[in-house]
């Protein structure tokens, strides 16, 4: 499959909402909850005011045209934070675009980016139920704290 990564541009930011509702994992037999839950404020955060802030970066995936995927970092205090120089990382993709390597491609690019301005490390969270855990490793993430459902995950650049 023929697709692009690049930047995401400003009049792109509200499909933000749409990848942050696509990022929520949702296991099988489980009833997706619904789009409102976004607008919960501890969801919020990973979205609210995209692009206003210096550490707000963020790239998407294309294909024919169409964006499928989105990956996007900023420094909050949500319960991943590490530091105040360490961003949190998001990722989503439509379903019908995973396995193709759209997902580690753009990884790799966000990973990239954040060195090229100088980052040290930028932190995740994911479920252990979640396929994508497989994914962080492979990129050079590395679990650094768990509860019983997530891991806590850091990739240092």
């Amino acid at each position: 499959m023929d697709y692009t990564i690049r930047e995401i541009q400003k009049q792109e930011y509200p499909l933000l909402d749409n990848f942050l509702y696509e990022a929520i994992f949702i296991p099988t037999g489980i009833e997706p909850p619904p789009k409102t839950i976004i607008t919960a404020p501890e969801l919020q955060v990973y979205v609210a005011h995209f692009g206003e802030l210096k550490d707000d970066w963020g790239l998407v995936a294309e294909v024919d045209g169409k964006i499928v995927g989105a990956v996007w970092v900023r420094i909050m205090h949500d319960y991943r934070h590490i530091d105040d120089e360490t961003p949190s990382l998001a990722i989503s993709l439509y379903k019908e675009y995973r396995g193709f390597g759209i997902g580690t491609a753009m990884m790799k690019e966000i990973l990239a980016l954040l060195k090229s301005h100088g980052y040290k490390r930028v932190s995740l969270s994911v479920q252990k139920a979640n396929y994508a855990a497989k994914l962080y490793l492979k990129v050079g993430f590395e679990i650094i704290r768990e509860n019983e459902e997530e891991y806590i995950m850091m990739n240092s650049l």
